[in-house]
């Protein structure tokens, strides 16, 4: 459901302080340190910051707050209202967009349109050109802003030519909780045949906070694939959001038997010290039971593990499986391409990942603003940590703006030939 479009409010002196000593004590207790921040220093620069954030414009005092975020050098740190317009495209319309030169003028144009996200159900193409939103023309390196609970009219052409599309797209609302952001989800997974005998799996995001319900809807979808003789499998990564557990039930799918994804690490544990081989090893759960009795287990203990597969046995496809990657694949889908590369259980085709590989949770701090603050890091099968360094691609293959213009997706068509080798 659609709320009515509500702009942000001056903050009283007394709020501003409030939020700001919220988020210095958040950041102090939970933020994990991957990059050896000074806390002490970070906290003084945050402190001498205060008294001109107390009085200045609302805008000023956000980007304020936001700058002395970026000072901590992590991904997963966010300062946001509930009813911001600073949403990436594909948080909030189910899209990512490149900039390219496009009539002589940098153009921001479609590349990873969701299906049945709000961009796909309004009509917008991979390729299309944002030429304006509601009737603001935007460019790069400006990023096209798309509000929750609003409905934006967006100018558009389309690739060799065509004519200006004036489209209208419905956001719809949702409300942040403490495990996941206000973003609209994309639909996961999506399935298709690519080519004879091989599957495509698009995984835009990894839903819900125990993955449960996606490892059944994934499971459906193997039986799909395999019914229809598919030994060979794609699986599409590209403008990929993050997510939840449910990455580690298709890593599953990679591998026959019970071996480590990764593992998690805490900020208590991280500061302490820790043997690697030393940390409990737990399999991703098949059910909420056994979720719950995970859950229960490490509920008064530290919560860094070395996560498994889950032991699915060989599939027909092991040993024929690309995954495809771009700037925009982050957080989980990371993880996820790392266990197969460390693990040569598959080959990676595209672009560098993101390197935004943290685990996140939110936090109210007053007045409709969040927090988003990462509390674990993540580091693969091998000991690596992924933050700030991404996935790199076995074989390099970006986007020609040419393909984008004849509607053709080279990067599927790259993936099929290598599998077809």
């Amino acid at each position: 459901m659609n709320k009515p479009n509500i702009e942000l409010t001056a903050l009283t002196p007394k709020q501003r302080s409030e939020i700001l000593a919220l988020i210095k004590k958040c950041i102090r207790k939970r933020h994990f340190n991957v990059g050896g921040v000074d806390y002490d220093q970070w906290a003084k620069r945050f402190g001498e910051r205060t008294p001109a954030l107390l009085t200045v414009e609302i805008h000023e005092f956000e980007e304020g707050v936001r700058q002395a975020l970026a000072e901590l050098g992590s991904s997963h740190t966010i300062f946001y209202h509930e009813r911001t317009s600073r949403l990436l495209p594909q948080h909030s319309i189910n899209a990512t967009v490149r900039a390219f030169k496009h009539d002589g003028r940098d153009r921001w144009r479609f590349l990873d349109v969701f299906e049945g996200g709000p961009a796909h159900l309004a009509g917008i193409k991979r390729g299309d050109v944002l030429v304006a939103v509601d009737g603001t023309p935007f460019e790069p390196p400006k990023m096209p802003p798309f509000r929750l609970g609003a409905t934006h009219k967006i100018t558009v052409s389309g690739a060799a030519g065509e004519k200006r599309r004036e489209i209208s797209i419905e956001v719809p609302f949702r409300e942040g909780t403490q495990e996941r952001p206000p973003i609209i989800e994309p639909k996961s997974p999506i399935y298709a045949i690519a080519a004879p005998r091989t599957g495509l799996l698009k995984i835009p995001y990894f839903p819900g906070p125990t993955g449960i319900s996606f490892a059944n809807d994934l499971d459906l979808a193997f039986r799909e694939l395999k019914s229809q003789g598919c030994d060979r499998l794609i699986i599409d990564l590209r403008g990929h959001i993050g997510g939840s557990l449910g990455f580690a039930r298709l890593a599953s799918y990679l591998c026959p038997g019970r071996i480590p994804i990764g593992h998690s690490l805490t900020p208590t544990l991280l500061r302490k010290g820790y043997t690697r081989d030393a940390l409990p090893r737990v399999p991703m759960p098949r059910t909420r039971g056994e979720f719950m009795l995970a859950l229960a287990r490490f509920a008064v203990r530290d919560k860094s593990v070395i996560l498994l597969t889950q032991g699915l046995g060989p599939q027909p496809f092991h040993g024929r499986v690309v995954i495809l990657v771009n700037e925009w694949t982050n957080s989980a889908g990371e993880m996820l391409a790392s266990f197969a590369t460390e693990n040569r259980l598959a080959k990676i085709v595209g672009t560098k990942t993101a390197g935004n590989v943290l685990g996140a949770v939110n936090q109210r701090v007053g007045a409709g603003y969040w927090l988003r603050v990462p509390v674990f890091g993540w580091y693969t099968s091998s000991g690596r940590c992924l933050e700030g360094q991404g996935v790199s691609p076995d074989l390099e293959s970006d986007v020609d703006p040419a393909s984008l213009d004849s509607a053709i997706d080279e990067q599927v068509r790259r993936a099929a030939e290598i599998l077809d080798a």
